[in-house]
């Protein structure tokens, strides 16, 4: 008999810990090589555990351990033969990337005995069978394994979620994309109201947010600054141009990448906000790498946009679009979440009027964006209706002072309200044009 040791790889650099979120595979199935056998939660993002080899595994950790950086999780029989009737599991060609949620990865499995898949996802918690007698009898709005644990997890049933799989069963990806869109209130069904009471264990990667955000309260002389930005030349501007953008760049134009493009800008002019400080030095960046907050099924998670003070606004809403998908299907790598410069979060999609964000550390700085609200505003003396957004600035004082906070603020209303000084930097067009 021939054993693989299958050991934790490492998820990136500074992590030494990851927590067995989720085991896609039951001891004693045959597993294939490359087949995705669990899901691996970091301190930064869950991460899927592909077999190295083919073979029957035998499980040595439970779900919700904590195991060390390579420590062995699980054994692979590579001498064990095929069982008959076993359909592969791993997609042979996939797209690197697609727009709409992919379908999941099969991770069913084969036992001695057939087990039953039953539509309820509180019951199905067990392994599939492989065989294709079972899989015939799969029913429309049936859940995976993977789908089943998810739903159960968060309270969804089945009629909440329409299914891409096969015969229309409802894939892991279906109930993250269907979470991440939100369901609609039923005001008939009301709350159950039993008093109950249930006992969770955190994620390692919540237990870990909430240790940062503490120590950032803790550790750190935060401050925030306000300001009001009028969205009316912006709006128009995208009234007029998105068709257009979407036809030429094959991606929409939304308010993030303004945003992103008048913050680079302003970070220029400001490099104290893109700085942090290390020990006794402060280390100011060359670079904009912006974090864009995103909520994710799993929480909240910043994927960064490297270089964006060099991007385009087509190519700043490709990348964010990118990453944003990434973060929802659960793919997101650690390495796309480490190193930004400065951060911006957006609580208006959630109808947030005004909040103070807080920083992202090691950052010094974060901005908050918020939702636009038609609000009466003295215009050349008269009073006009406008859709205005307040926005938020969180800083560390002990790296930036108020002027610099204040100002950088001011510089990022001043290019949101006149949208055509970020193609010209932070000039006026008219100066660029007389050489001032």
């Amino acid at each position: 008999m021939s054993v693989l040791e299958m050991k934790v790889p490492s998820p990136g650099e500074s992590i030494s810990e990851v927590e067995i979120a989720q085991w896609l595979v039951s001891d004693g199935d045959y597993v294939e090589k490359d087949q995705a056998i669990a899901e691996v939660d970091s301190d930064k993002a869950t991460l899927e555990l592909p077999a190295e080899e083919s073979g029957t595994i035998t499980l040595k950790a439970e779900e919700g351990d904590a195991v060390a950086v390579g420590a062995v999780v699980c054994l692979i029989d590579t001498s064990a033969e095929k069982p008959a009737g076993f359909e592969s599991s791993v997609d042979e060609a996939a797209p690197a990337e697609v727009v709409a949620a992919p379908a999941e990865k099969k991770t069913t499995s084969t036992s001695s005995a057939t087990k039953s898949v039953s539509p309820d996802p509180v019951a199905s918690t067990g392994s599939a069978t492989n065989s294709k007698s079972a899989e015939k009898s799969y029913a429309a709005g049936v859940p995976s394994i993977a789908a089943a644990k998810i739903m159960s997890e968060n309270g969804v049933s089945s009629n909440k979620v329409s299914g891409t799989g096969k015969d229309g069963r409802i894939t892991k990806q279906d109930v993250l994309a269907a979470m991440a869109a939100g369901f609609p209130a039923d005001a008939a069904q009301g709350w159950g109201g039993t008093r109950d009471q249930n006992r969770e264990k955190m994620s390692l990667m919540r237990r870990k947010i909430a240790e940062r955000l503490v120590s950032v309260k803790n550790e750190t002389a935060m401050l925030t600054t306000f300001n009001e930005v009028d969205m009316k030349p912006i709006m128009d501007l995208r009234a007029k141009y998105k068709k257009a953008f979407a036809e030429y760049h094959e991606v929409n134009l939304g308010f993030m990448s303004f945003f992103t493009k008048a913050c680079t800008e302003a970070l220029n002019l400001f490099p104290s906000v893109n700085g942090q400080i290390d020990g006794k030095e402060m280390i100011l960046h060359d670079y904009a790498d912006i974090g864009i907050a995103v909520s994710s099924p799993k929480g909240l998670m910043v994927p960064v946009v490297r270089n964006a003070e060099q991007m385009s606004l087509a190519e700043i809403e490709r990348e964010i679009k990118r990453l944003a998908i990434k973060a929802r299907d659960g793919k997101i790598t650690p390495d796309e979440m480490t190193g930004g410069t400065f951060t911006i979060t957006n609580g208006g999609v959630f109808g947030s009027m005004l909040s103070t964000p807080i920083i992202n550390p090691p950052q010094s700085a974060i901005l908050g964006m918020h939702n636009i609200v038609q609000r009466p505003v003295a215009i050349d003396g008269k009073v006009e209706i406008r859709p205005i957004m307040y926005v938020a600035l969180s800083y560390d004082h002990r790296i930036i002072d108020g002027k610099e906070s204040v100002s950088f603020l001011v510089k990022v209303k001043e290019m949101l309200e006149n949208p055509e000084r970020m193609i010209f930097g932070s000039k006026d067009p008219v100066e660029v044009l007389l050489g001032l």
